[in-house]
């Protein structure tokens, strides 16, 4: 079976451009939101140099600056989930997430899947605008989750 490669996509509004291209990505502002937000706390870098490498990538910049960042992991076939959505305090109040997502969505490899899903706890109202609805059938689902994952590393 071959390994599916993504050809990169760039999309342009202004002065900002999201890229597809990991080669662009800034590992090291990536790490440094993530480990701060809610959400990936504490997250090692390699784990994020990792996830980067198993992800289809949204880059977000302003010029060279990083300005934003998503990803998506997905089989390209039937699911994919979007994690890591941010935008950098400073270009906040621009449309920047949503256009994120715009771009996300519409990415030619992950048309057609039969099931997305996200993990926010205050962003519903971005989210909403794609189609992303609570769970229809939360009984259906299961977890295994630990929040401490980051933090027991460094015991």
């Amino acid at each position: 079976m071959a390994t599916l490669t993504a050809p990169i996509q760039e999309y342009r509004r202004g002065e900002f451009l999201i890229s597809t291209d990991r080669a662009r990505l800034d590992v090291d502002a990536i790490h440094s939101f993530l480990t701060n937000c809610y959400w990936a706390k504490g997250i090692p870098k390699e784990t994020v140099r990792r996830s980067l490498e198993n992800s289809l990538c949204f880059g977000l910049y302003r010029g060279d600056e990083p300005a934003g960042f998503a990803r998506a992991v997905s089989d390209f076939a039937t699911y994919a989930y979007v994690g890591d959505v941010f935008v950098l305090e400073a270009y906040r109040g621009r449309d920047l997430g949503k256009w994120l997502m715009e771009c996300i969505v519409s990415h030619p490899l992950l048309q057609d899947l039969r099931r997305w899903t996200l993990a926010t706890r205050d962003a519903h109202s971005l989210y909403s605008q794609f189609g992303f609805t609570p769970l229809a059938a939360p009984d259906r689902w299961m977890e295994r989750h630990d929040p401490n994952v980051y933090s027991n590393l460094n015991s």
